[in-house]
């Protein structure tokens, strides 16, 4: 029943308390507590503190059974705001004495609540959401146990989320959305077991800023945003799956491909034998990397402007996932113009195996003759 209960929100499980006598203090046992904005947009004075007994009841009873997630989410007014002086570090320090394994934090001010949890060694999975606020760890911060960790739009002085990352020794996911760093030229990801690892929307303060990379495990990777340096440590040998939106000249796109695929400048293109889906966004040399694709399946292309004549490095030698594996393609661009239709009839040409071909033009063709030449195609 408490398990049930979990899935209700805070309001509706308290409710059942008037079912029976069995009911009345089960809300209390439930696994999965969470408190969200619209929770605290209908609190009023006349309520607050029956609101306050009621949290305490809730977390601080000490025979309550082990917790699972705790959930604290900001709506138009803030928990952490102090208006209400809500014991908000209070809150979470309860959750850690139950074990909690799960902590969804989405907060405009983080106030004193970073430093209580940064040491808790049951937290298995944790999301901060700072809303633009500034984030910086304590020096001692050590999650022994934590294997995903969730960063959302968020100000990071990079010096401590190197020793955050340094300091969970079994994280697996690792995500970075619309967050920016500064304060050192580093971002160093050295995290041994990391299997998954995005940054979307990254946004470097520093343009000179680096990005330190050593995941030999990843198997999925995602970047979007400027394009930064990236100087890898060890060969993505198990990655799967790719996708990258960049912004930037194609020269400095193409050196952080480099850089993701490890090469240096006496080095050749590491071998992706697992991966087989690679989807690529804006005015970016894609070519070089089919060759060291084997097996890929499916590809994905969207061009912001028109293809220029990157596609012709292809004729230098016919991938061989062109030959043997690539079954479905799909391109976006803006502009349909003879390069397009040069690279479309390249691509039919020497797609021995290809299933499906799905061309996607976000504006008109510009003349009659290259709509005859697409429709011939």
């Amino acid at each position: 029943l408490c398990h049930i209960l979990s899935f209700l929100p805070i309001k509706e499980a308290v409710r059942t308390s008037i079912i029976s006598t069995k009911w009345r203090n089960l809300f209390a046992s439930i696994s999965i507590i969470e408190f969200d904005g619209d929770l605290l947009r209908r609190l009023t004075d006349r309520n607050i503190d029956s609101f306050k007994n009621f949290v305490d009841r809730l977390l601080k009873c000490p025979d309550q059974v082990s917790l699972d997630c705790f959930r604290l989410r900001d709506g138009i007014f803030s928990w952490n705001d102090g208006d209400h002086d809500f014991d908000v570090s209070g809150w979470i320090c309860a959750a850690l004495c139950r074990g909690v394994k799960e902590i969804d934090l989405r907060l405009y001010n983080f106030g004193n609540v970073l430093p209580v949890f940064f040491t808790c060694h049951s937290l298995v999975n944790l999301t901060l959401d700072a809303v633009g606020s500034k984030i910086e760890f304590p020096s001692d911060v050590c999650l022994g146990n934590l294997k995903t960790f969730y960063l959302i739009e968020s100000v990071v002085v990079c010096d401590s989320i190197n020793r955050l990352i340094s300091n969970c020794h079994v994280l697996e996911d690792l995500v970075f959305l619309d967050c920016s760093f500064g304060n050192a030229s580093e971002l160093n990801i050295q995290s041994p077991l990391l299997k998954e690892l995005t940054l979307s929307y990254f946004n470097p303060i520093d343009v000179d800023h680096v990005v330190v990379i050593n995941t030999p495990n990843l198997v999925y990777f995602q970047y979007e945003g400027e394009i930064v340096t990236v100087h890898p440590l060890s060969n993505m040998k198990s990655l799967e799956k790719a996708y990258c939106v960049l912004f930037g000249s194609e020269t400095s796109a193409s050196y952080l491909i480099q850089g993701i695929c490890n090469i240096f400048p006496t080095s050749r293109l590491p071998i992706f034998y697992n991966l087989i889906e690679l989807e690529f966004h804006g005015d970016i040399c894609f070519v070089e990397f089919l060759h060291c694709v084997p097996n890929l399946k499916k590809l994905i292309l969207k061009y912001q402007k028109d293809a220029g004549a990157r596609w012709k490095a292809l004729c230098i030698k016919i991938p061989s996932c062109l030959s043997f594996h690539l079954k479905e393609i799909e391109i976006e661009i803006s502009c349909i113009d003879t390069y397009m239709i040069e690279m479309v009839s390249y691509l039919l040409d020497n797609a021995m195996v290809l299933e499906r071909l799905i061309i996607i033009s976000t504006d008109r063709l510009t003349t009659t003759a290259e709509k005859r030449k697409v429709r011939n195609q």
